[in-house]
């Protein structure tokens, strides 16, 4: 597996979302966007993973189109890139930034409403 310090696995997130459109970043509200070396436990378990099962990316919170009219409150959203499972996704270092950026770009759609079939089908478009 790759090694990147934490400071240069954030600095890709931020050169990610620098590229990605901006109306998707922009309209971001009450999100905190985080990295972790790992799912916890208890993500595992809520998505249903095995051990060896990979997951790149997470998105904590009701997506816009499931929420009322009124102002967000309380905690925010939060979108967690998992860095280890992203570089031992990331074949060479050059596919560590489009892995970020492909995971980061999957996870804000989740906070749009898009489904699974939904992004990969803009994916593919």
């Amino acid at each position: 597996m790759q090694s990147l310090t934490d400071r240069e696995f954030d600095e890709l997130i931020t050169r990610a979302m620098d590229e990605l459109p901006q109306e998707y970043i922009t309209g971001l509200e009450n999100v905190a966007i985080v990295m972790e070396d790992e799912p916890t436990p208890e993500q595992r378990q809520k998505m249903k993973l095995r051990n060896n099962t990979l997951l790149l990316g997470l998105y904590e919170g009701v997506p816009l189109t499931h929420r009322g009219n009124g102002p967000v409150v309380g905690m925010p959203d939060k979108i967690t890139l998992f860095k280890h499972h992203i570089l031992a996704a990331a074949h060479v270092k050059g596919d560590v930034f489009e892995e970020i950026k492909r995971t980061l770009w999957h996870e804000i759609a989740h906070y749009y409403g898009l489904d699974h079939d939904r992004i990969h089908e803009l994916e593919n478009s």
